[in-house]
């Protein structure tokens, strides 16, 4: 895994002042996903810029169509990308994971025993499912409604988005047939779940970052832990199941008050990383 030092391509020194001097900084690492590296190396240097004491490392993998792979086979070679950096960071880490990124570090800091993840950063990610037109594009001859189809009895397991495509309307079909987002948010019992939710909060913070206008993550408040009812009317996260029954450690993280969530209008998908106000109000002061 390379540190990744490209040269700033636009006068990001204006955007900024002088950054606070602080005592420590942990190294942060960035995972986006689908949209390539040249859109995360925006956001690295907006974090280098705001905190140039920080090491920023960026990981490059499954880029472009290679995104659409199986996530169980991402999350492994993401998993040992992530552990090389945090073995030379005792100290710990700070993971900062975009979109569906998001999802695949869920899963990291769950089936990661000894992580030394400090704060968890979920920018616009999906992490209660995905069920809306804009990821239709992966199937263009399919209307929404018939997606579980291929998803959950077909070639879904073959697919990255059918991983957390949550269709409220086929929750048995979802249960039966998601191979992965079930597993990881525990909606369905299986043998490592203690494991996996104590190794989840081993965390110290969990920051959640989405917002109305996004256009892609649907319902947006999936990026919140929300998601819609049989109805398709949402349901915040602390009505959600999941939370109540405290499944993979959410409840116990806010309990302490360790979630912070981070709601930012007028901001589209591909903009979120690239936005100052986004990083000055959700992101910036979580970098310590």
């Amino acid at each position: 895994v390379a540190t990744l030092c490209p040269q700033p391509l636009l006068p990001w020194t204006s955007l900024f002042p002088s950054p606070s001097p602080v005592l420590v900084y942990h190294p942060l690492v960035l995972l986006t996903h689908i949209l390539g590296l040249f859109l995360i190396h925006v956001l690295f240097l907006i974090c280098i810029q705001a905190h140039p004491d920080t090491e920023v490392h960026t990981i490059s993998l499954y880029n472009g169509l290679k995104s659409l792979m199986p996530l169980w086979v991402q999350v492994q070679n993401f998993r040992k990308a992530i552990e090389e950096i945090m073995n030379q960071s005792p100290e710990g880490v700070h993971l900062l994971c975009f979109s569906q990124g998001g999802v695949i570090c869920r899963a990291v800091l769950s089936t990661s025993p000894n992580h030394n993840v400090h704060t968890f950063i979920a920018l616009s990610s999906p992490l209660a499912g995905q069920y809306g037109d804009y990821l239709m594009k992966a199937f263009p001859n399919c209307l929404k409604e018939l997606v579980y189809l291929v998803c959950y009895h077909g070639m879904g397991p073959e697919i990255s988005i059918c991983d957390y495509w949550n269709d409220p309307h086929h929750r048995a079909d979802y249960l039966r047939g998601n191979t992965f987002l079930p597993l990881i948010n525990g909606e369905k019992p299986h043998k490592l779940m203690k494991d996996w939710r104590e190794n989840f909060l081993r965390i110290k913070k969990m920051v959640l970052i989405g917002g109305p206008d996004d256009g892609v993550i649907t319902p947006w408040q999936s990026s919140h832990y929300g998601f819609y009812d049989a109805s398709e009317d949402v349901v915040e996260m602390r009505n959600q199941e999941f939370y109540k029954r405290d499944t993979f450690g959410l409840r116990t993280l806010d309990a302490r008050g360790d979630v912070s969530m981070c709601v930012q209008s007028g901001v589209e998908h591909t903009k979120w990383h690239s936005n100052i106000t986004v990083f000055n109000n959700c992101i910036k002061k979580w970098l310590i």
